[in-house]
């Protein structure tokens, strides 16, 4: 079925009419949207995560910077439009390219391009998908006992079993995973654990970690892409699969946890799409680096930073995060998931998720 952009194409003219009304009136033009720091997302009970709250920063063309970031609004806008009418697409790095053509409306970085359509998603209550504007990353790799029916770029739709029709990398999660495009036809697994690195995912491969345990194994590639935060969601809600975050011990890695089971902070507008509010994070901890005797390395001044900088993040207030990054500060050291490997290539699959899991509740150990 043909998707319909009429709603879509509806609030993009609404913002061109905000600014022609301004205009009309003899007022400078400007656009408002909410504040996006993390000063101002407030937890949202309703959908169990966290948003954007009341607080408004104002797009006006009463500075020079403010009315160029209008005009490439007009020219991103526009640009949208035709792509819908023509049906036809966009990565974020063919629109920063494509701006080149935009004369004085051309972005500076493509930091500025992603910030500017980011705030469009604010403003239209929209997705960059609703855009036709793709991410260069599709979102990563999985492996389990599932069957994913996915609709081909034929047309037709093809069952793939995620253990038996894939090789060691395994099933790719393309950068749309709605409905329309895939979907769960059976799925025998106990719960999701997403992995951060490459090289663990491929540890738990090696080691039939996903055969052993019922589970089914999500590389996230560092900070997950939207698709798979998608992915994970999807999963978890309908078919009520429980969801643990492994990643490594550093500021950093608990900001990825904290995109997978709170929302980040710069797409907090779609908090409730993206967002897995009962994902639990797994480790590695500040604690384990005590706990299991961890090779570590020592924080850098960006770390130490960044781990303050999270103790005033409303997402990380409850005790454990308190205990944990406080407890990192006091040691001054990181460590990662290849640690376990001191302990051996097993140790990580036979005794250190096997004991954290039991702690949680999923297996028995």
């Amino acid at each position: 079925m043909k998707k319909s952009y009429t709603h879509v194409l509806q609030r993009i003219d609404a913002i061109a009419e905000k600014i022609y009304r301004d205009l009309q009136k003899s007022e400078i033009p400007s656009i408002g949207l909410p504040s996006r720091t993390k000063n101002n997302i407030l937890f949202d009970e309703k959908l169990n995560v966290w948003k954007y709250g009341s607080n408004q920063v104002e797009r006006t063309a009463k500075s020079l910077d403010g009315a160029y970031m209008l005009l490439r609004t007009m020219y991103m806008t526009d640009f949208i439009k035709e792509m819908i009418k023509t049906n036809k697409s966009s990565t974020l790095r063919e629109l920063y390219y494509i701006s080149e053509g935009w004369n004085l409306a051309k972005f500076h970085s493509q930091n500025e391009s992603n910030l500017l359509a980011e705030d469009l998603e604010v403003i239209t209550k929209l997705l960059r998908e609703d855009f036709k504007l793709r991410p260069e990353e599709d979102g990563a790799r999985v492996i389990g006992n599932i069957v994913i029916e996915e609709v081909t770029r034929n047309n037709t739709k093809k069952k793939i079993h995620c253990q038996d029709d894939v090789g060691d990398s395994g099933y790719s999660i393309p950068y749309n995973v709605e409905p329309e495009k895939i979907s769960f036809k059976n799925v025998d697994v106990d719960f999701i654990i997403a992995i951060e690195t490459g090289g663990m995912f491929d540890r738990l491969v090696e080691n039939h970690f996903d055969e052993n345990f019922r589970a089914l194994l999500v590389h996230l590639k560092g900070q997950p892409a939207r698709s798979t935060r998608r992915f994970i969601k999807r999963l978890n809600e309908e078919k009520n699969l429980p969801v643990v975050v492994f990643t490594d011990c550093d500021p950093w890695s608990f900001r990825i946890y904290a995109s997978v089971a709170y929302g980040a902070i710069k797409t907090a507008h779609i908090s409730e799409y993206l967002a897995t509010p009962s994902a639990q994070f797994l480790g590695v901890t500040p604690s384990d680096i005590e706990n299991y005797d961890l090779p570590t390395d020592a924080l850098t001044k960006e770390d130490i930073k960044s781990l303050k900088s999270e103790l005033t993040d409303p997402r990380f207030q409850d005790s454990f995060w308190k205990h944990e990054i406080n407890l990192q500060l006091k040691l001054g050291k990181k460590s990662e998931q290849q640690a376990l490997a001191k302990y051996g290539l097993d140790y990580v699959t036979d005794t250190y998720l096997p004991e954290k899991l039991s702690e949680l509740g999923m297996v028995k150990n």
